[in-house]
């Protein structure tokens, strides 16, 4: 098989970003060191992983100045090995795992930043809050004794399908609540500036759905080896 050229695959796929104000997260799991290191030549800063201990295992390996996203399904008993260095959560889907991040954020006196993973798709395999569930709690009464968490934003992954129509509508709805609550008057520990939706197979449909952040791995650094 064919390995896959990373610069000239970011290059690329980085001209499809002039001027969508959006960002990528370069979603490196299951990558080898070197591939990483590749794509940090070339100027990605931001690396996404799915399981905390290859994303710790990386992090040691790597440049300090990379900015390590937690993007797959976070158990809580395993905050404590990310709390001291992640730049951003991506996977927040429940407020268990929420109260455990502001309980490790305090032990070591840093606040950590993290975007709500909001249920948009026709799945019941994905994770995440519903608009109610997001509601009562950003309006409720146990946000108000976090404060080693900020929220920055809202995550969404949409349904795996070809319909691009499905996806557009589930991007939109997302960007809808998105827009709704920055609108509104919100506690001190929420500040919505990222909008976290789009993978390498539905990222265009994202961008023009006002997606700020989109997270792609085998565009860059073409299909995972899962053996």
């Amino acid at each position: 098989m064919q390995e896959p050229d990373i610069k000239d695959n970011l290059k690329q796929t980085l001209n499809t970003f002039k001027s969508t104000g959006c960002r990528l997260v370069a979603v490196s799991k299951t990558k080898p060191v070197s591939d990483l290191e590749e794509a940090y030549a070339a100027g990605i800063r931001d690396f996404g992983e799915n399981k905390v201990q290859e994303l710790v295992e990386k992090a040691d390996q790597l440049p300090g100045d990379i900015r390590w996203h937690m993007i797959g399904h976070l158990q809580r008993n395993k905050v404590k090995y990310i709390a001291p260095f992640i730049h951003l959560i991506h996977s927040v889907d429940s407020l268990r795992l929420l109260k455990q991040i502001d309980k490790e954020g305090k032990k070591i006196e840093r606040v950590i930043s993290c975007l709500l993973q909001v249920h948009i798709a026709k799945e019941e395999t994905k994770y995440g809050w519903d608009e109610k569930e997001l509601m009562d709690f950003l309006y409720g009464e146990e946000i108000k004794g976090m404060k080693n968490i900020q929220i920055v934003g809202l995550m969404g992954m949409a349904t795996l399908t070809d319909n691009s129509e499905t996806i557009r509508k589930e991007f939109k709805d997302l960007h809808r609540l998105f827009t709704q609550l920055k609108s509104q008057p919100l506690p001190e520990q929420v500040q919505l500036s990222e909008l976290s939706m789009g993978m390498s197979g539905d990222y265009l449909i994202a961008q023009e759905e006002g997606s700020t952040m989109v997270r792609i791995g085998s565009a860059i650094f073409g299909a995972r080896n899962y053996s």
